[in-house]
């Protein structure tokens, strides 16, 4: 993994926004996995700016989040579906059409979850994917113990999940008890991947997934598995690491190495 320490949350947002961009310069009909959460929203506010300012194009664009609450419509303010609309897609030239979210009322999940999986496999698998982290370190709803194979599937959500999102509903007896979810094995088939992150409180976890063994138990340490994936952090994720220094001198010398090699 390359990990890239910024100083704010703003830089965090800035360099992540800016790595997708060029994804999306360097191949037009790029697919994107996206995310949702607090972390992304500074991000996809800054590929707004970059696509009002200067054009980046999103009309060839495909995407797909990774995850949707079981039981939400599209249009419930707390669904994802209605998340991605109003922080992004609304802001920018995406087709509606080559948008995925997954439906969280359908009547038929398990057989949904079949259905996107082939929709992922007929846009040609998913180009860059983007992801957040849980306190409990799991990627997507990919909660403690899941197996590094699965794929798009219902998953049932940890307390402490359900304890993390009732800020965003009235009370916590609102969260939704299930999710649909890409697998691991499903975002790890992506062919980059860039996970970002920030504040003290995922300190911890950074540190663990970043530096500590690899086990389901921590999902996000699935991704030291893959051969391109780029971590964004801002300093007080950051703060446990312990190989900080290094992390730092590749990324202040990678675009000498490049030269060097000829990339």
């Amino acid at each position: 993994m390359e990990i890239i320490i910024t100083k704010t949350y703003e830089d965090m947002s800035r360099v992540s926004a800016e790595i997708i961009a060029r994804e999306i310069k360097r191949k037009h009909n790029l697919v994107l996995g996206l995310a949702t959460g607090d972390t992304p929203i500074g991000t996809y506010k800054e590929l707004v700016k970059i696509h009002r300012n200067e054009g980046l194009d999103f009309s060839k664009v495909t995407s797909f989040n990774l995850d949707e609450y079981v039981g939400l419509a599209p249009l419930h303010p707390n669904s994802y579906n209605f998340f991605m609309r109003e922080n992004l897609f609304r802001h920018i030239n995406i087709n509606p059409e080559n948008v995925y979210v997954p439906q969280g009322n359908t009547d038929d999940p398990e057989e949904y979850c079949l259905w996107y999986e082939e929709q992922i496999r007929k846009s040609g698998g998913i180009d860059l994917q983007v992801l957040g982290i849980g306190g409990d370190g799991h990627i997507a709803f990919n909660e403690p113990g899941s197996s590094f194979a699965s794929r798009t599937r219902v998953k049932a959500l940890y307390r402490q999940t359900i304890e993390d999102n009732a800020r965003f509903f009235a009370k916590i007896e609102d969260v939704p008890r299930f999710a649909i979810t890409m697998g691991v094995g499903t975002i790890l088939e992506a062919r980059k991947i860039i996970l970002i992150a920030n504040g003290r409180k995922k300190a911890d976890v950074c540190a663990e997934f970043i530096e500590g063994p690899v086990t389901s138990q921590i999902t996000a340490t699935a991704l030291q598995l893959h051969t391109e994936a780029t971590v964004v952090l801002d300093e007080e994720a950051a703060s446990k690491l312990s190989r900080t220094e290094y992390y730092n001198w590749v990324r202040d010398h990678k675009h000498s190495v490049q030269k060097m090699i000829g990339r």
